[in-house]
């Protein structure tokens, strides 16, 4: 089962349950592929979807933030619980040494040194752990490994 029937699904579950606030973020997720295989003219697979729950999530945190900077609590626990439904659909994350090592190998794979070839290895790594690690974590870990020589 791909990770969209698995979404339409979840929201069939939520509609017998009447869990309204979970319902509500499901549809939000399915609208938001829909919107994209419309635009693009494409049909999404799982790496595609996870691509787009990432950019929700990302989008929630920081309305997260500004909400809790401005005070309204009221609107970033909505977006907390959103978030946290969100994350379901997110393949298990890699941990902070995890995404080191495999770093670390795709730079001695590609023989980069120093930051010049940060465009380089971003490019392979973005591919390899699209989905199973957070790529703020990957970015860190990139300029770490470029900025140390393994030598």
């Amino acid at each position: 089962m791909s990770l969209k029937d698995q979404i339409t699904e979840d929201m069939k579950t939520a509609m017998r349950a009447k869990d309204s606030e979970r319902l509500g973020t499901i549809r939000l997720l399915l609208a938001a592929c829909k919107q994209r295989e419309v635009d693009e003219r494409i049909v999404l697979d799982d790496a595609a979807v996870v691509s787009l729950v990432d950019k929700l999530i990302k989008q929630r945190k920081d309305s997260i933030e500004a909400f809790t900077k401005a005070a309204r609590m009221d609107l970033a626990d909505r977006e907390t619980a959103e978030m946290k439904v969100l994350q379901t659909y997110l393949p298990q994350r890699m941990s902070a040494d995890e995404v080191l090592v495999a770093v670390q190998a795709i730079v001695a794979e590609l023989g980069a040194s120093g930051p010049g070839d940060m465009g380089r290895v971003m490019g392979v790594v973005k591919t390899r752990l699209a989905g199973k690690a957070e790529m703020s974590a990957v970015s860190a870990a990139v300029k770490s490994a470029l900025a140390s020589p393994l030598t």
